[in-house]
């Protein structure tokens, strides 16, 4: 199984960095900027508190309610120790983003929940030996994947996105926009390939991880950076940026380079219960519990 939609981050630090009120009174101070709409990518955005929130339904497309009665329990699998999507609670009981989604999409479809934490590279094995229903881990939908489990419609997806020192930050980036401008990217990433193939004009810089790269701007040898929006968003909000820098320019969600999201995986042919968990997705979103949900746990927008 694919590891994960997007390279580790140091969530444990993050989130004890949240706890600070220093960050806490930047993100409230924070602005995301307008999210560009993509509608190829099928994604809209609404206003929360303090930045965009994405959205990954239409609402002119609401799914037929499947017959609900059928299903009385859902058993959903996730991993120990990926937060702030999955990690265990204080009170030693699985938590994060994703647990607390499928604890809603329960009381939708009105079954009762349960989550088991397993490693990571067993949750496949784990649903096929059928010691569970579904897995809702950040599980990045792929072709491989799908060969082996189904997958309901994308609950959320990460974001490319570009960052510069404040004196250069851009409203909007283009690609002739950066014509010999340099821009800094981690070497080997689906990033750097995007940037080969639609940034042909700027000076590309590869770096060898995200620490080197944020420094590079920090220290002003590249006018860019171009990389994974969650983890920059954070940086920048952060003491290791110094307030050096901002985001410039929208999201970029081109699935081709940046994946087709993450999903909720159930065993191949199992309709019924995928249906459900897309009908209670759509009503989570609708209800705006899934507002609520994105910012408790990223209140600093990749958007």
């Amino acid at each position: 199984m694919q590891p994960h939609n997007t390279p580790r981050i140091n969530w444990r630090f993050i989130l004890r960095v949240l706890r600070g009120s220093a960050l806490l009174m930047a993100v409230a101070a924070f602005d995301a900027g307008p999210l560009r709409a993509q509608a190829a990518d099928g994604v809209t955005a609404s206003a929360g508190a303090s930045q965009t929130v994405p959205g990954f339904w239409d609402p002119r497309r609401r799914p037929d309610r499947p017959d609900l009665s059928r299903l009385t329990v859902i058993r959903f699998l996730t991993e120990t120790d990926y937060p702030p999507f999955n990690f265990t609670g204080a009170d030693g009981n699985p938590a994060g983003f994703n647990v607390d989604l499928a604890r809603a999409l329960c009381e939708e479809i009105k079954a009762t929940c349960t989550i088991q934490m397993r490693r990571f590279e067993t949750l496949a094995d784990s649903l096929q030996a059928n010691r569970g229903d579904a897995i809702i881990a950040s599980v990045a939908v792929t072709p491989e994947l799908r060969a082996r489990v189904d997958f309901t419609d994308p609950y959320y997806r990460t974001p490319a996105r570009f960052a510069s020192r404040h004196d250069g930050a851009m409203p909007e980036v283009r690609p002739e926009y950066l014509e010999a401008k340099r821009v800094g990217v981690v070497g080997g990433t689906a990033h750097e390939a995007y940037l080969k193939a639609l940034f042909t004009d700027a000076e590309i810089r590869a770096y060898a991880n995200d620490e080197a790269l944020r420094l590079a701007l920090r220290r002003g040898e590249v006018d860019f950076i171009f990389g994974d929006a969650v983890s920059l968003a954070f940086w920048l909000n952060g003491t290791d940026s110094a307030g050096c820098c901002a985001f410039s320019g929208g999201p970029f969600l081109e699935s081709h380079y940046f994946g087709e999201g993450v999903g909720i995986a159930v065993k191949k042919g199992n309709d019924l219960l995928r249906q459900s968990l897309n009908w209670a997705l759509f009503r989570v979103w609708e209800k705006g519990r899934y507002t609520d949900l994105w910012l408790r746990y990223f209140p600093i927008s990749p958007f």
